[in-house]
């Protein structure tokens, strides 16, 4: 399903002697939970790393991994972490309450080939959670204690590739280093989209957050890698007020309280300059009191929100789907987790995956499609909201580029 020729310009798995090595594995493990019993509550976030862990069933595998963030109520130790990887892997996975102190270091040299270790959360440690260049985080206490004792440096956690932080970062000054099976996959999956070989390429943009997405409409269509722009959310909304369109007060007083009004204008620049390639509702459903109420866009302004895009557009936008080689969505089309407004986005999903190739990104586009019930029929579903939508942009992830630089090293 991915392109033929496929250039990397870091190492993977496959380029590594990994068999009998002690290595350390960064992975995104960060899962909802439920703050009160300590209970995570899905596992998907480790089904994702399985193919690489599996890879690793012949080393020494140490696992540095965060769950939240300070301040936060599910900012926990990993100790659940470790009792479902466990589940997963169905290897035993020793839980470390230590970072890189004396502790963990004991427990990591003492390790035998096919065990496998989780240690505490890296963001207990202030340092990780500081947003520096490599070269500074390979001085930090965390790199210079553990890193004498791996040969390897691995980084399988995609969902924070788009943050500079020491676990993330730090090690491929120092180690040898390459891309785990779900780096590889997914940016393998984004480069399929921007390399853009296969043609009709048709992105479907919806959800709210409004600013990212007009980085990606930018980009993509700066570079010429899309054929067309499909509007959903309140992502359309902005786009049909900068149109000139009087989308209402209560659609127009959200996007103000959101913080987005600055938005409107540069949505009318992209107009202007991409018009013939953004393609924007023909009409819309409204929610009167929860009933969902379909007007035309003609019919605006109305004194009840947009919570849906209409019939005429969900028809329209599926007959442009499911035509597309490429198809690409980001952001769910409607208040999907309300029934009566699930419509637009369920048949759009439902669009993409009669597609040739189809990548969701993650967040609520991902929940829709569990909700759905259609992971197996999408090609790709990203892991990474943030990072997905930053490769979209065009913009480069800190946790990627240093793989990138440790590669050079490597290879000379």
């Amino acid at each position: 399903m991915y392109l033929a020729e496929v250039r990397r310009d870091y190492l993977t798995m496959d380029d590594l002697a990994i068999r009998g090595k002690t290595v350390l594995v960064r992975l995104d493990l960060n899962s909802p939970m439920d703050p009160s019993t300590g209970r995570i509550l899905g596992e998907e976030k480790f089904w994702s790393h399985a193919e690489t862990l599996k890879e690793l069933e012949k080393a020494r595998t140490v696992v540095l991994a965060h769950q939240s963030r300070p301040g936060k109520k599910d900012f926990t130790t990993m100790e659940p972490h470790a009792k479902m990887l466990r589940r997963i892997v169905r290897q035993k996975v020793t839980y470390v309450d230590d970072v890189f102190g004396s502790h963990a270091q004991k427990a990591i040299d003492e390790m035998k080939v096919g065990e496998m270790l989780l240690l505490e959360n890296v963001r207990f440690y202030s340092e990780e959670n500081m947003n520096r260049s490599p070269e500074e985080h390979a001085k930090t206490h965390l790199v210079k204690e553990l890193a004498p004792h791996f040969d390897l440096f691995i980084n399988d956690a995609f969902g924070s590739a788009h943050r500079s932080h020491a676990s993330l970062v730090g090690f491929t000054e120092v180690l040898p280093s390459g891309a785990g099976k779900l780096m590889e996959k997914e940016l393998d999956a984004l480069n399929k989209v921007l390399v853009g070989a296969d043609r009709p390429c048709i992105f479907v943009l919806g959800g709210t957050k409004v600013d990212d997405t007009l980085d990606i409409i930018k980009n993509v269509l700066s570079r010429g890698g899309a054929d067309k722009i499909l509007l959903t959310g309140v992502v359309a909304n902005v786009f049909l007020a900068a149109s000139g369109i009087d989308i209402g007060a209560p659609s127009l007083q959200y996007i103000e309280k959101e913080g987005y009004s600055d938005e409107i204008p540069k949505a009318k620049a992209l107009l202007h300059k991409f018009g013939n390639k953004i393609d924007m509702p023909k009409d819309v459903a409204l929610s009167q009191k929860g009933k969902r109420v379909e007007i035309a866009i003609g019919e605006l302004p109305a004194k009840y929100p947009i919570w849906d895009i209409g019939l005429e557009t969900i028809v329209a936008f599926y007959d442009e789907i499911e035509d597309a080689k490429i198809a690409i969505l980001h952001g769910p089309a409607g208040v999907f987790e309300e029934e009566n407004f699930a419509l637009g986005t369920f048949e759009i999903l439902e669009a993409v995956t009669e597609s040739g190739f189809s990548i969701v990104g993650g967040g609520h586009t991902g929940a829709a499609v569990q909700k759905a019930g259609l992971e197996r029929k999408i090609a790709h579903v990203s892991t990474g909201g943030s990072a997905c939508i930053n490769v979209l942009a065009g913009k480069e992830l800190p946790g990627v580029e240093a793989l990138k630089k440790a590669a050079k090293r490597f290879r000379k």
